[in-house]
């Protein structure tokens, strides 16, 4: 008898990805250009320095190890920075300016992204009565009948974000961000999370 398809869906508000978000804003870092700003973030200063090239690089490296680290390992161990917990290892080389830059920003990021987390926790529950994954499944159900045939095997990564413009975003193979509104507006976010699930399905 042939397996039956298994599909893996893991949604949160992971505080590392918060606070590689919060320190992109604060250093003024561009990419990835498609996301938007964090709410109630201060956003660096129009007179502040540009960040460099070689610091938009690193901070980009440390997005993708921070996005799917397993798609992404570093090929130089990792060094866990002080002032972020265990929330924030670079590379031991090759991200000095990085390193440097972040290094007093660890308390204000710290803060906002476990109050970010906290708050997706207590509202997620709210919103979808603790069952979050009934979204997916019933996304699920109606592309299995679109296509006259089951979902085939896959893996999903959900990060529920509070950015400042609504929306969905691809950060990664396997992984992308909704704004926290749209994930909480049960038929928005089924329209807009039913393309990514045929794209994976």
């Amino acid at each position: 008898m042939a397996d039956k398809p298994q599909w893996l869906i893991r949604e949160d508000a992971g505080v590392p990805v918060l606070i590689a978000l919060a320190l992109r804003q604060m250093l003024g870092i561009r990419e990835p250009e498609d996301l938007p700003s964090l709410r109630d973030l201060q956003v660096r200063a129009p007179d502040a320095t540009d960040a460099t090239p070689a610091l938009e690089e690193q901070w980009r490296e440390y997005w993708d190890m921070t996005v799917e680290p397993r798609a992404h390992p570093s090929d130089v161990p990792l060094e866990l920075i002080e002032g972020f917990d265990t929330l924030v290892a670079l590379p031991a080389s090759g991200s000095e300016e990085l390193r440097e830059a972040i290094a007093p920003l660890g308390p204000i990021a710290l803060q906002y992204a476990h109050a970010a987390h906290n708050r997706y926790v207590s509202t997620m529950k709210t919103a979808t009565g603790g069952g979050a994954y009934r979204a997916y499944a019933s996304a699920i159900a109606e592309f299995e009948r679109e296509v006259g045939r089951r979902a085939h095997s896959f893996e999903l990564n959900v990060q529920v974000l509070p950015f400042s413009q609504r929306g969905l975003w691809w950060i990664g193979a396997l992984t992308v961000a909704v704004t926290d509104g749209l994930r909480r507006d049960v038929v928005a976010f089924d329209g807009a999370i039913r393309p990514i699930i045929g794209e994976l399905a």
